[in-house]
């Protein structure tokens, strides 16, 4: 398995994903006030692992400039198809990861990766891109489903087969407590940590984490 794989994954997924309903509407609404709330009218964001775009309409409306990113090409094509039908000023799609962003592109105010981190195959190297596309004392906002904290079924027995059958991409399995170790490891300070969910078990936290002085 590869990169490669992880972006047909999803590119064959796209449109279904599309019409997938959002499972904790009420705790994604918390997730989405609480981040709007840190954004300042002057900022520039970027967004790792967006999907189709949902959160980015949803946000960029608040910052100077949002550039909204995946690995899937397809995802990418349904953002830019909601885009266009709502166009919002300083709101960009790309297909790309954090590895593949330089510092060309300047440096960003706020990085988000919702439901993004479980999913990265060198999770201590994304992290220090991330911090690497960070301005000083930028923000990276997460949110992540802590595998390691959750049914043993789920990590142990069912995400296994599922992967083995091509139900799955890569997922990574590690608990919130070693999430934050690798936070700060990584050149982070981590300022908040908050439970959104309303619904079910999931241990999924939210983590407002700053960049710390080179």
């Amino acid at each position: 398995m590869s990169l490669a794989n992880d972006a047909r994954f999803w590119d064959r997924t796209s449109r279904r994903y599309a019409k997938s309903a959002i499972a904790d509407e009420a705790g994604y609404t918390r997730t989405l006030e609480r981040t709007r709330a840190l954004f300042t009218p002057d900022m520039r964001v970027l967004e790792l692992g967006c999907g189709t775009g949902t959160t980015a309409l949803r946000l960029a409306g608040h910052a100077r400039s949002y550039l909204s990113t995946d690995i899937s090409e397809g995802m990418i094509a349904i953002a830019e198809e909601k885009h266009a039908a709502a166009p919002i000023p300083g709101l960009a799609f790309r297909a790309a990861t954090a590895e593949t962003l330089t510092s060309s592109e300047g440096s960003f105010d706020v990085v988000l990766g919702f439901n993004y981190l479980h999913l990265v195959r060198d999770l201590p190297g994304t992290l220090r891109c991330i911090h690497s596309l960070l301005a000083p004392q930028g923000l990276f906002i997460s949110k992540t489903p802590c595998l390691g904290d959750m049914n043993p079924l789920l990590r142990v027995a069912l995400l296994p087969a599922m992967r083995a059958i091509g139900l799955a991409p890569h997922t990574g399995v590690f608990r919130a407590s070693a999430l934050g170790a690798q936070l700060q490891a990584a050149g982070f300070e981590v300022l908040a940590t908050e439970n959104h969910a309303t619904k079910g078990g999931e241990n999924r936290p939210w983590i407002v984490a700053r960049k710390l002085i080179d």
